[in-house]
């Protein structure tokens, strides 16, 4: 059988560029963890809880910056390559804009909501970042063309300076302002390495790259709802550690913060496997209907049980894992890492689904359902971090990725053959009657 696969062109396309898609995510959350570890231990949760305040506010406006044309691009380069310069340009600049309007809308609300002044510096240095990321058309770009090893030789060339350098200011005993900085210098470096890659393999001159306003129009007009929805996630996803700030304090936050870094470090996993696989599921659909949700389906049984797989040990080890990497200091952090890791078997599940949404030019359906897990998660916030604290907002961010990955299918009927297909992925009969007939 793998004589068979090995010797199927299409298919190790994918399966190389997925491996390096993954090697590259695994090496960052490993990395990534131990020194944000080591950095989470330096600041202690006051310091830690107040950079990842200023993490999430920024957050909060992040959307406005990428435009909702991450997964459109993709899908307009796939289907028409000989148009990749006028779509790279154009998504360049209107990305860039996006990022400029961004820094306009954190001075107004920065200046409405009266942050002391290291807050506002923590806030507008992490922002600035934005404007470089608008050199990652390059990664839809390689995307496209299931050529990902490119923007993981970037991306590792980034990710081992900026953790040298990290770990230089912890042996230097930094200050808080200095870690700020270093996610703006991470950015840089990110952009001179995309740029770089993609001048060697791209075939196509950087300087040739197009804007083309009715590109642009077309292209807005396709994005405009995943703008809408993207800020909408940003809120449900960032709003907690927000709301923690203000209903609780800073070090409330550093609690909250540390267990969902363990918990959201898994999240690379469905973006992975969703990204790469995301040129195969659209050339299905070229072929047959039942090709092309045959492996919809298969994408969804995928992300449920690695899900299920990293949720079940965590949910027992969490304090245990914890105590082992913050120390006693995040004692608070295991009750928040045993309920938020279950917020992943939705998040893994919402991946795939979004990426139906977006070939189906659903787009106002995927704003519609995060529209709905984030008014849920602020109404839990609301009444459960008052009572339950910290874990009461983990409470609120598991139901509101319930909500908005599964249950929203409840009242669309448009979409009940889809809540079908995911109830299916939770069922393990499911399994054993599709081995059956393979067998």
């Amino acid at each position: 059988m793998f004589s068979k696969l090995k010797s199927n062109q299409g298919f190790m396309r994918y399966f190389k560029n997925t491996s390096w898609l993954f090697a590259e995510k695994i090496l960052r959350m490993v990395v990534g963890l131990f020194v944000g570890i080591w950095a989470a231990r330096y600041l202690g949760p006051e310091q830690f809880g107040l950079f990842s305040y200023a993490q999430a506010f920024v957050g909060l406006f992040a959307a406005i910056a990428g435009l909702g044309l991450d997964g459109i691009i993709v899908r307009e380069l796939v289907k028409n390559p000989s148009k990749q310069a006028v779509l790279l340009g154009t998504a360049f600049y209107l990305k860039l804009i996006g990022a400029l309007l961004v820094l306009l809308a954190l001075a107004g609300t920065v200046t409405l909501s009266h942050q002391d002044s290291l807050t506002t510096w923590l806030i507008f240095i992490i922002a600035s970042s934005t404007v470089f990321q608008s050199f990652n058309v390059v990664d839809f770009f390689f995307q496209a063309k299931v050529l990902s090893k490119y923007v993981v030789y970037a991306n590792i060339i980034s990710l081992l300076i900026s953790s040298f350098v990290k770990i230089g200011l912890i042996l230097t005993n930094a200050s808080l302002i200095a870690f700020a900085w270093v996610i703006l210098f991470d950015s840089v470096i990110l952009m001179l390495g995309f740029v770089y890659y993609f001048q060697r393999h791209a075939k196509l001159n950087i300087k040739k790259l197009n804007f083309s306003k009715a590109t642009a129009i077309n292209l807005l007009k396709d994005s405009w709802p995943l703008i809408l929805s993207g800020l909408v996630i940003s809120i449900y996803m960032k709003v907690d550690q927000i709301m923690i700030k203000e209903m609780l304090n800073a070090e409330a936050v550093g609690q909250y913060a540390a267990a969902v870094r363990l918990s959201e470090a898994w999240y690379f996993i469905p973006m992975v496997i969703a990204s790469s696989l995301f040129p195969a599921i659209i050339n299905a659909k070229k072929i047959s209907a039942e090709l092309y949700y045959a492996r919809l389906q298969k994408l969804y049984d995928l992300m449920v049980w690695i899900a299920i797989a990293i949720a079940l040990p965590m949910t027992f080890l969490s304090d245990w894992v914890v105590n082992l990497l913050y120390g006693e200091q995040y004692n608070q952090a295991g009750g928040v890492l045993m309920i938020h890791i279950w917020a992943g078997v939705f998040v893994f599940l919402g991946v795939a689904f979004s990426k139906y949404l977006t070939n189906e030019n659903l787009t106002m359906k995927f704003f519609y359902r995060t529209f709905l897990g984030m008014l849920i998660n602020v109404i839990l916030n609301i009444l459960l971090i008052p009572k339950y604290g910290i874990n009461g907002a983990a409470i609120a961010t598991l139901l509101g990725q319930f909500s908005a990955n599964y249950m929203y299918d409840i009242f669309d009927k448009s979409l009940y053959r889809q809540l079908k297909m995911k109830t299916k992925s939770f069922l393990p009969i499911h399994y054993i009657l599709k081995s059956k007939q393979t067998s």
